[in-house]
């Protein structure tokens, strides 16, 4: 259990829209939408202090709040497109939030619908490494399952190794590969300060919280849902 006297605050960010998998927020998988998943872990959580949902679709607000979570606002249009990036999710949402509000927490945990395997304790450990590191930010990854020293480009039809100056004779087996981890969506954490006075965007002081890959995956097409339901 953290002991911890920050405030801590989880944002879920949760549009409407999705082009992989039509309104994949809400879908019902195992008895509940995709994004309960998500809610569940972050309430069973003993860190979190509060929890909002940042949407820009009111029937993903209406549903959300019979989890008790809370949608103080729906997000503005113009950043619930496919192209927006997180930052200025972030700073809406935490801008919002003093202006209306007051409501200055210290630590935000950022967590995707989209990883609804997550564990609350992924959530925890994660959470602990930022304050005991004081990192910028701490992101979740996993163990690579393709490993890049066995990945090739094709230049006029020949096989040259993705990255170079690679001899591919010294790991010809997989237990000779050097670990290499990815980066699996499911958790982020970082300080308030991090956003709205350094303005740093997933760099800085980068710590890691390794995740299991089977607790890793990333729901963006029909086959990855078919993955989930089968696997639960």
């Amino acid at each position: 259990m953290i002991k911890s006297n920050h405030k801590i605050l989880c944002i879920i960010p949760a549009r409407g829209d999705s082009k992989g998998v039509h309104r994949k927020n809400i879908r019902p998988i195992g008895g509940k939408p995709l994004i309960g998943w998500t809610i569940e872990a972050a309430l069973n959580t003993s860190c979190i202090d509060r929890i909002i949902v940042s949407t820009d679709d009111e029937e993903i607000a209406e549903i959300v709040q019979d989890y008790g979570v809370a949608v103080p606002f729906l997000r503005p249009k113009e950043l619930a497109q496919d192209n927006t990036p997180d930052m200025p999710v972030y700073e809406h949402t935490l801008n919002w939030l003093t202006k209306h509000e007051n409501y200055n927490p210290a630590i935000i945990v950022w967590l995707r619908p989209t990883s609804p395997l997550r564990a609350s304790t992924d959530i925890e450990n994660a959470a602990e490494i930022l304050i005991d590191s004081n990192a910028d930010w701490v992101r979740s990854v996993c163990e690579v399952t393709h490993h890049p020293y066995w990945m090739y480009r094709i230049e006029n039809g020949k096989m040259k190794t993705f990255i170079d100056n690679i001899d591919i004779q010294q790991y010809y087996r997989r237990q000779l590969l050097p670990p290499v981890y990815r980066i699996n969506g499911a958790v982020d954490v970082t300080w308030r300060r991090t956003i709205l006075e350094k303005g740093l965007y997933y760099c800085g002081n980068l710590q890691a919280y390794i995740m299991p890959v089977e607790r890793s995956l990333d729901i963006d097409t029909e086959s990855d849902i078919k993955l989930l339901e089968s696997y639960l």
